[in-house]
Protein backbone atom coordinates (compact mmCIF):
# COMPACT_ATOMS: atom_id res chain seq x y z
CA UNK A 1 0.00 0.00 0.00
CA UNK A 2 1.33 3.46 -0.81
CA UNK A 3 2.61 5.89 2.02
CA UNK A 4 0.59 9.03 2.54
CA UNK A 5 2.03 12.39 2.27
CA UNK A 6 -0.29 15.26 3.36
CA UNK A 7 -0.54 18.49 1.68
CA UNK A 8 -0.48 21.57 3.74
CA UNK A 9 -1.57 24.54 1.77
CA UNK A 10 -0.14 28.21 2.87
CA UNK A 11 -1.81 30.12 -0.48
CA UNK A 12 -3.55 31.89 2.12
CA UNK A 13 -0.52 33.13 4.20
CA UNK A 14 2.72 32.37 2.75
CA UNK A 15 1.14 32.70 -0.09
CA UNK A 16 -0.36 35.86 0.23
CA UNK A 17 3.19 37.71 1.53
CA UNK A 18 3.56 38.39 -2.61
CA UNK A 19 3.50 42.46 -2.38
CA UNK A 20 0.26 43.80 -4.17
CA UNK A 21 -1.49 40.22 -4.22
CA UNK A 22 -3.26 40.61 -0.35
CA UNK A 23 -7.41 38.96 -0.14
CA UNK A 24 -9.93 40.35 1.87
CA UNK A 25 -11.70 37.74 4.10
CA UNK A 26 -14.34 37.33 1.35
CA UNK A 27 -11.98 35.95 -1.65
CA UNK A 28 -10.04 33.97 0.93
CA UNK A 29 -12.88 31.96 1.75
CA UNK A 30 -13.05 31.40 -1.61
CA UNK A 31 -9.86 30.21 -1.93
CA UNK A 32 -10.19 27.92 1.22
CA UNK A 33 -13.02 26.91 -0.33
CA UNK A 34 -11.73 25.72 -3.55
CA UNK A 35 -9.02 24.56 -1.40
CA UNK A 36 -11.17 21.98 0.06
CA UNK A 37 -12.42 20.76 -2.83
CA UNK A 38 -9.36 20.08 -3.82
CA UNK A 39 -8.61 17.60 -1.12
CA UNK A 40 -5.83 19.81 0.42
CA UNK A 41 -5.15 18.11 4.37
CA UNK A 42 -4.02 20.78 5.83
CA UNK A 43 -4.88 25.04 5.18
CA UNK A 44 -2.94 27.85 6.76
CA UNK A 45 -5.22 30.28 7.33
CA UNK A 46 -3.56 33.52 8.26
CA UNK A 47 -1.22 35.06 11.39
CA UNK A 48 -3.46 35.76 13.74
CA UNK A 49 -2.11 38.61 15.34
CA UNK A 50 -0.12 39.83 12.55
CA UNK A 51 -3.81 42.20 12.11
CA UNK A 52 -7.38 42.54 12.44
CA UNK A 53 -8.00 41.38 9.41
CA UNK A 54 -5.82 38.44 9.29
CA UNK A 55 -7.58 37.34 12.62
CA UNK A 56 -10.68 37.54 11.37
CA UNK A 57 -10.29 36.00 8.12
CA UNK A 58 -9.17 32.82 10.26
CA UNK A 59 -12.55 33.04 12.03
CA UNK A 60 -14.67 32.97 9.02
CA UNK A 61 -12.35 29.76 7.17
CA UNK A 62 -12.97 28.12 10.16
CA UNK A 63 -16.45 28.61 10.15
CA UNK A 64 -16.47 28.21 6.26
CA UNK A 65 -14.45 24.89 5.78
CA UNK A 66 -15.30 21.15 7.10
CA UNK A 67 -12.80 18.40 6.08
CA UNK A 68 -9.22 19.95 6.34
CA UNK A 69 -7.21 20.94 9.44
CA UNK A 70 -7.31 24.86 9.69
CA UNK A 71 -3.74 26.08 11.10
CA UNK A 72 -2.44 29.35 12.52
CA UNK A 73 1.12 30.58 12.42
CA UNK A 74 2.47 32.23 15.27
CA UNK A 75 5.57 33.37 17.04
CA UNK A 76 6.98 31.07 19.70
CA UNK A 77 5.09 33.55 22.03
CA UNK A 78 1.98 33.07 24.31
CA UNK A 79 0.68 36.50 23.18
CA UNK A 80 0.46 34.84 19.75
CA UNK A 81 -0.82 31.71 20.68
CA UNK A 82 -3.36 33.11 22.64
CA UNK A 83 -4.52 35.08 19.17
CA UNK A 84 -4.27 31.61 17.21
CA UNK A 85 -6.42 30.03 19.39
CA UNK A 86 -8.91 31.99 19.78
CA UNK A 87 -9.20 33.08 16.41
CA UNK A 88 -9.12 29.16 15.65
CA UNK A 89 -12.62 28.46 18.15
CA UNK A 90 -14.54 27.88 15.39
CA UNK A 91 -12.80 25.16 13.32
CA UNK A 92 -13.16 21.55 13.47
CA UNK A 93 -10.14 20.43 13.65
CA UNK A 94 -7.34 22.82 14.20
CA UNK A 95 -3.53 23.54 14.51
CA UNK A 96 -1.78 26.01 15.77
CA UNK A 97 2.05 26.04 13.86
CA UNK A 98 4.89 27.85 16.31
CA UNK A 99 8.24 27.82 15.85
CA UNK A 100 11.70 29.91 16.19
CA UNK A 101 14.92 30.16 14.41
CA UNK A 102 16.94 26.95 13.85
CA UNK A 103 20.44 28.42 12.42
CA UNK A 104 23.41 30.32 14.32
CA UNK A 105 22.66 33.09 11.96
CA UNK A 106 19.01 33.25 12.73
CA UNK A 107 20.08 32.76 16.31
CA UNK A 108 22.86 35.59 16.59
CA UNK A 109 21.72 38.02 14.13
CA UNK A 110 18.03 38.04 14.50
CA UNK A 111 17.28 36.58 18.26
CA UNK A 112 20.43 37.73 19.23
CA UNK A 113 20.32 34.88 21.89
CA UNK A 114 21.50 31.34 22.04
CA UNK A 115 21.16 27.55 20.90
CA UNK A 116 20.36 27.06 24.52
CA UNK A 117 17.47 29.54 24.95
CA UNK A 118 16.05 29.14 21.38
CA UNK A 119 15.76 25.33 22.20
CA UNK A 120 13.93 26.42 26.23
CA UNK A 121 11.79 29.12 23.96
CA UNK A 122 10.29 26.60 21.30
CA UNK A 123 9.38 23.65 24.17
CA UNK A 124 7.74 26.28 25.79
CA UNK A 125 5.74 27.51 23.17
CA UNK A 126 4.54 23.78 22.41
CA UNK A 127 3.71 23.20 25.57
CA UNK A 128 2.06 26.28 25.97
CA UNK A 129 0.15 25.65 22.87
CA UNK A 130 -0.85 22.23 23.72
CA UNK A 131 -2.82 23.87 26.44
CA UNK A 132 -5.64 25.08 23.73
CA UNK A 133 -5.10 22.24 21.18
CA UNK A 134 -3.73 18.57 20.52
CA UNK A 135 -2.58 19.31 16.90
CA UNK A 136 0.58 21.31 17.37
CA UNK A 137 3.12 22.09 14.32
CA UNK A 138 6.29 23.41 15.62
CA UNK A 139 9.01 25.36 12.60
CA UNK A 140 12.54 25.59 12.75
CA UNK A 141 12.88 28.22 10.89
CA UNK A 142 16.04 28.75 8.21
CA UNK A 143 16.53 24.62 8.89
CA UNK A 144 18.25 24.45 5.75
CA UNK A 145 21.08 26.05 7.37
CA UNK A 146 21.10 25.53 10.67
CA UNK A 147 24.06 22.65 12.58
CA UNK A 148 22.30 19.47 11.71
CA UNK A 149 23.02 17.96 15.27
CA UNK A 150 21.71 21.05 17.06
CA UNK A 151 18.72 20.61 14.47
CA UNK A 152 18.39 17.16 15.78
CA UNK A 153 18.30 18.61 19.21
CA UNK A 154 15.83 20.91 18.55
CA UNK A 155 13.26 18.42 16.78
CA UNK A 156 13.53 16.07 19.52
CA UNK A 157 12.95 19.14 22.51
CA UNK A 158 10.01 20.01 20.56
CA UNK A 159 8.75 16.53 20.26
CA UNK A 160 9.17 15.33 23.54
CA UNK A 161 6.92 18.58 24.75
CA UNK A 162 4.16 17.93 22.64
CA UNK A 163 4.62 18.67 18.63
CA UNK A 164 3.01 16.62 16.32
CA UNK A 165 4.53 17.71 13.32
CA UNK A 166 7.56 19.29 12.94
CA UNK A 167 8.39 21.68 9.68
CA UNK A 168 11.68 21.66 8.46
CA UNK A 169 11.74 24.95 6.27
CA UNK A 170 14.87 25.43 3.57
CA UNK A 171 13.52 29.03 4.46
CA UNK A 172 16.02 30.83 2.14
CA UNK A 173 16.29 28.63 -0.53
CA UNK A 174 19.75 28.03 0.03
CA UNK A 175 20.02 24.19 0.09
CA UNK A 176 20.35 21.51 -2.68
CA UNK A 177 18.00 18.67 -3.43
CA UNK A 178 20.96 16.11 -2.32
CA UNK A 179 21.50 18.22 0.61
CA UNK A 180 17.93 18.63 1.78
CA UNK A 181 17.44 14.64 1.44
CA UNK A 182 20.64 13.90 3.48
CA UNK A 183 19.10 16.20 6.62
CA UNK A 184 16.16 15.39 6.46
CA UNK A 185 17.43 11.61 6.49
CA UNK A 186 19.68 12.65 9.35
CA UNK A 187 16.55 13.49 11.39
CA UNK A 188 14.49 10.27 10.81
CA UNK A 189 17.71 7.87 11.86
CA UNK A 190 18.96 10.38 15.12
CA UNK A 191 15.69 11.61 16.60
CA UNK A 192 15.03 9.41 18.96
CA UNK A 193 10.80 9.80 19.25
CA UNK A 194 10.85 11.36 15.66
CA UNK A 195 8.16 8.50 15.29
CA UNK A 196 6.16 10.55 17.51
CA UNK A 197 5.54 13.00 14.79
CA UNK A 198 5.43 13.38 11.22
CA UNK A 199 8.05 15.72 9.65
CA UNK A 200 7.24 18.34 7.09
CA UNK A 201 9.48 20.51 4.30
CA UNK A 202 8.98 24.43 3.29
CA UNK A 203 10.98 25.14 0.71
CA UNK A 204 11.61 28.31 -0.68
CA UNK A 205 12.25 28.69 -4.49
CA UNK A 206 15.02 31.27 -4.31
CA UNK A 207 17.35 29.26 -6.73
CA UNK A 208 14.22 27.38 -8.35
CA UNK A 209 14.52 24.16 -6.69
CA UNK A 210 11.80 24.83 -4.03
CA UNK A 211 9.77 21.31 -5.49
CA UNK A 212 13.14 19.02 -6.45
CA UNK A 213 14.14 19.32 -2.38
CA UNK A 214 10.34 19.00 -1.24
CA UNK A 215 10.49 15.67 -3.06
CA UNK A 216 14.11 15.15 -2.01
CA UNK A 217 12.43 15.01 1.43
CA UNK A 218 9.77 13.28 0.99
CA UNK A 219 11.99 10.35 -0.37
CA UNK A 220 13.64 10.60 2.95
CA UNK A 221 10.64 10.20 5.48
CA UNK A 222 9.08 13.65 5.17
CA UNK A 223 5.09 12.87 5.29
CA UNK A 224 3.88 16.67 4.92
CA UNK A 225 4.91 19.23 2.06
CA UNK A 226 3.98 22.67 2.65
CA UNK A 227 3.02 24.15 -0.54
CA UNK A 228 0.96 27.24 -2.35
CA UNK A 229 -1.21 27.44 -5.35
CA UNK A 230 0.58 27.95 -8.26
CA UNK A 231 4.15 28.49 -6.49
CA UNK A 232 3.18 31.73 -5.00
CA UNK A 233 5.09 33.32 -1.63
CA UNK A 234 7.59 35.23 -0.46
CA UNK A 235 10.45 36.52 -2.95
CA UNK A 236 10.61 33.94 -5.49
CA UNK A 237 7.67 31.86 -3.88
CA UNK A 238 7.13 28.51 -2.16
CA UNK A 239 6.91 24.74 -3.23
CA UNK A 240 4.33 24.89 -6.10
CA UNK A 241 1.24 22.74 -5.03
CA UNK A 242 0.63 21.09 -8.75
CA UNK A 243 4.05 20.16 -9.03
CA UNK A 244 4.10 18.13 -6.07
CA UNK A 245 0.52 16.65 -6.62
CA UNK A 246 1.43 16.05 -10.39
CA UNK A 247 5.17 14.44 -9.79
CA UNK A 248 3.70 11.83 -6.99
CA UNK A 249 0.42 10.83 -9.36
CA UNK A 250 3.49 10.37 -12.22
CA UNK A 251 5.53 8.08 -10.51
CA UNK A 252 4.16 5.15 -8.77
CA UNK A 253 7.18 4.16 -7.99
CA UNK A 254 7.61 6.61 -5.16
CA UNK A 255 5.46 4.61 -3.54
CA UNK A 256 3.47 7.48 -2.08
CA UNK A 257 0.15 9.32 -2.30
CA UNK A 258 -1.76 12.63 -2.03
CA UNK A 259 -5.58 13.12 -1.34
CA UNK A 260 -5.67 15.80 -4.15
CA UNK A 261 -8.01 15.56 -6.77
CA UNK A 262 -6.05 16.39 -9.99
CA UNK A 263 -8.76 17.31 -11.98
CA UNK A 264 -9.32 20.31 -9.97
CA UNK A 265 -5.91 21.77 -10.10
CA UNK A 266 -6.47 24.40 -12.72
CA UNK A 267 -9.94 25.85 -11.85
CA UNK A 268 -7.52 26.58 -8.56
CA UNK A 269 -4.51 27.98 -9.83
CA UNK A 270 -7.37 30.17 -12.47
CA UNK A 271 -9.10 31.44 -9.33
CA UNK A 272 -6.23 32.24 -7.05
CA UNK A 273 -4.32 33.92 -9.88
CA UNK A 274 -7.46 35.99 -10.75
CA UNK A 275 -8.08 37.04 -7.06
CA UNK A 276 -4.45 37.91 -6.57
CA UNK A 277 -3.96 39.43 -9.73
CA UNK A 278 -1.07 37.58 -10.33
CA UNK A 279 -0.43 36.06 -13.63
CA UNK A 280 0.73 32.83 -14.44
CA UNK A 281 4.01 32.37 -16.31
CA UNK A 282 2.97 30.77 -19.85
CA UNK A 283 5.51 27.87 -19.29
CA UNK A 284 4.58 27.64 -16.00
CA UNK A 285 4.97 23.36 -15.33
CA UNK A 286 0.94 21.89 -14.97
CA UNK A 287 -1.29 25.00 -15.20
CA UNK A 288 0.75 27.65 -17.83
CA UNK A 289 -1.22 27.79 -20.78
CA UNK A 290 1.76 26.68 -22.71
CA UNK A 291 1.77 23.48 -20.29
CA UNK A 292 -0.05 21.39 -22.84
CA UNK A 293 0.74 23.74 -26.02
CA UNK A 294 3.20 21.83 -29.25
CA UNK A 295 4.58 24.43 -31.77
CA UNK A 296 7.91 22.65 -33.07
CA UNK A 297 6.92 20.52 -36.22
CA UNK A 298 9.00 17.58 -34.95
CA UNK A 299 7.14 17.60 -31.43
CA UNK A 300 3.74 18.04 -33.38
CA UNK A 301 4.56 15.23 -35.90
CA UNK A 302 5.57 12.85 -32.96
CA UNK A 303 2.24 14.00 -30.81
CA UNK A 304 -0.34 13.58 -33.39
CA UNK A 305 1.07 10.36 -33.76
CA UNK A 306 0.79 9.18 -30.19
CA UNK A 307 0.24 11.90 -27.63
CA UNK A 308 2.47 10.18 -25.19
CA UNK A 309 5.43 10.91 -27.23
CA UNK A 310 5.07 14.49 -25.90
CA UNK A 311 3.04 14.29 -23.15
CA UNK A 312 3.40 12.60 -19.88
CA UNK A 313 0.62 14.30 -18.13
CA UNK A 314 -3.27 13.95 -19.65
CA UNK A 315 -4.49 17.43 -19.39
CA UNK A 316 -7.94 16.21 -18.50
CA UNK A 317 -6.05 14.80 -15.44
CA UNK A 318 -5.35 18.08 -14.64
CA UNK A 319 -8.63 20.28 -15.36
CA UNK A 320 -6.85 22.20 -18.54
CA UNK A 321 -8.10 22.16 -21.87
CA UNK A 322 -7.02 19.57 -24.91
CA UNK A 323 -3.66 19.85 -25.71
CA UNK A 324 -3.39 22.46 -28.41
CA UNK A 325 -0.90 22.18 -31.64
CA UNK A 326 -0.02 26.12 -32.11
CA UNK A 327 1.15 27.15 -35.75
CA UNK A 328 4.21 29.04 -35.99
CA UNK A 329 7.09 29.11 -38.39
CA UNK A 330 8.58 26.54 -36.96
CA UNK A 331 5.68 24.06 -37.29
CA UNK A 332 5.68 21.36 -40.37
CA UNK A 333 3.68 20.24 -42.55
CA UNK A 334 1.33 17.24 -40.19
CA UNK A 335 0.57 20.55 -37.46
CA UNK A 336 -0.67 22.88 -41.39
CA UNK A 337 -2.42 19.88 -42.27
CA UNK A 338 -4.05 18.38 -39.07
CA UNK A 339 -5.28 21.91 -38.72
CA UNK A 340 -6.29 22.73 -42.02
CA UNK A 341 -8.00 19.59 -41.31
CA UNK A 342 -9.68 20.41 -38.63
CA UNK A 343 -11.48 23.89 -40.02
CA UNK A 344 -13.08 21.73 -42.82
CA UNK A 345 -9.81 22.16 -45.72
CA UNK A 346 -8.94 18.44 -47.46
CA UNK A 347 -5.66 18.67 -49.47
CA UNK A 348 -3.39 16.34 -51.64
CA UNK A 349 0.48 15.71 -50.82
CA UNK A 350 0.64 18.59 -53.86
CA UNK A 351 -1.85 21.03 -52.67
CA UNK A 352 -0.16 21.02 -48.99
CA UNK A 353 3.74 21.31 -50.40
CA UNK A 354 2.26 24.41 -52.44
CA UNK A 355 0.37 25.73 -49.20
CA UNK A 356 3.20 24.77 -46.81
CA UNK A 357 5.45 27.26 -49.15
CA UNK A 358 2.76 30.15 -48.69
CA UNK A 359 2.51 29.39 -44.91
CA UNK A 360 6.06 29.38 -44.09
CA UNK A 361 6.11 32.92 -45.47
CA UNK A 362 2.92 34.08 -43.28
CA UNK A 363 4.27 32.33 -40.73
CA UNK A 364 7.44 34.34 -40.68
CA UNK A 365 5.56 37.94 -40.76
CA UNK A 366 2.74 37.01 -38.31
CA UNK A 367 4.70 34.95 -35.65
CA UNK A 368 1.60 33.04 -34.84
CA UNK A 369 -0.79 31.75 -37.49
CA UNK A 370 -5.11 31.53 -36.43
CA UNK A 371 -7.73 29.56 -38.17
CA UNK A 372 -8.56 33.08 -39.43
CA UNK A 373 -4.89 33.15 -40.94
CA UNK A 374 -5.29 30.08 -42.66
CA UNK A 375 -8.78 30.99 -44.18
CA UNK A 376 -7.07 33.49 -45.71
CA UNK A 377 -4.51 31.64 -47.03
CA UNK A 378 -6.79 28.82 -48.43
CA UNK A 379 -8.95 31.35 -50.03
CA UNK A 380 -7.35 31.24 -53.63
CA UNK A 381 -7.60 27.60 -53.67
CA UNK A 382 -11.40 27.63 -53.05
Amino acid sequence: MAKRVYIFDTTLRDGEQVPGCQLNTEEKIRVAKALEELGVDVIEAGFPISSPGDFNSVVEISKAVKEPIVCALTRAKEMDIDSAAEALRFAKRKRIHTGIGSSDMHIQYKLRTTREKVIEQGVAAVKYARKFVDDVEFFCEDAGRADVVFLAQMVEAVIAAGATVVNIPDTTGYTLPWQFGERIKYLMDNVKNVDKAIISAHCHNDLGLATANAIAAIANGARQVECTINGIGERAGNTSLEEVAMIIKSHPSLGIETGINTKKLVPTSDLVSSLMRMPVQANKAIVGKNAFAHSSGIHQDGFLKHRENYEIIDPSDVGADASSIVLTARSGRAALSHRLTTIGYQLSKEQLDQVYKKFLDMADQRKQIEDADLNELMAPYC
